[in-house]
């Protein structure tokens, strides 16, 4: 028999457009990186922004898993714990 497949879809739609922002905001930044390597940019700064790309979607990622655990939480649903289990899984593959 094959085990149903713990999922959660963020309902709160502010957070889902906070999170949208960010993760539109890190792709100008990924371009930016790939114009700076295509100008022969130095390496401090590429990596500058390389990072700050990195961080914005670690922390939407961040974003998404603790909005989702609170709405777990907070509805109570059947499969929680279930859910719970998944996105401490997911926040963990973060860390």
């Amino acid at each position: 028999m094959a085990t149903k497949k713990v999922t959660h879809v963020l309902s709160d739609q502010e957070q889902v457009t906070a999170i949208s922002k960010r993760i539109k905001r890190a792709q100008g930044q990924l371009g930016a990186v790939a114009r700076m390597l295509d100008e022969g940019r130095n390496c401090d700064e590429i990596v500058t922004q390389m990072s700050a790309v990195s961080k914005a979607v670690n922390t939407a990622a961040f974003n998404l898993i603790s909005a989702s655990l609170k709405e777990c939480i907070i509805e109570g649903k059947t499969n929680s714990d279930a859910v719970t289990a998944q996105l401490q899984k997911l926040f963990n593959s973060l860390a």
